[in-house]
């Protein structure tokens, strides 16, 4: 497994969380924690999303990128997915990470302080060149579009 450095900022409020790290030794990703105030949990509601901290900013090497996904715990369990998903960092950004949670499970679901939230997966990126054509190569699927392959 390859591994490359990347500086991480603890904000104040991400104090005494553990920082971002990998579970098992073939993990992909590490899980996030929400970093809000011990006592002012977010509420999200069955149908609703809530932006969420977790207190931290981090500066990417050119040519990375950070995937923000889901938990898939949470997501099978309580119905708790990522708005975006996955919600990219760019190696550009250094502002605080927030993770845009929704909530598709039948009740409210309750985050505390510390709980893992999302998992970030570090990965790299290519950016394209375009090339203006008139014609494209051929292929056996051609403009077959959204089920097009069948199901």
């Amino acid at each position: 497994m390859k591994t490359i450095h990347v500086q991480i900022k603890p904000l104040p409020h991400y104090e005494g969380l553990a920082l971002p790290a990998y579970e098992t030794p073939q993990s992909a990703g590490m899980d996030l924690r929400a970093a809000i105030p011990a006592d002012e949990p977010i509420i999200i509601p069955h149908g609703e999303w809530r932006l969420v901290p977790v207190g931290i900013a981090i500066a990417l090497p050119d040519g990375f990128e950070a995937q923000v996904r889901p938990r898939s715990g949470l997501a099978a369990k309580k119905g708790i997915s990522c708005v975006n998903s996955p919600g990219t960092v760019d190696a550009d950004y250094r502002g605080e990470i927030r993770v845009n949670l929704i909530n598709h499970g039948k009740e409210d679901f309750v985050i505390n302080r510390g709980d893992r939230i999302a998992q970030m997966v570090i990965a790299p990126v290519m950016q394209a060149l375009w090339l203006v054509t008139d014609e494209l190569s051929e292929t056996q699927r051609g403009t077959g579009g959204f089920g097009s392959t069948g199901v």
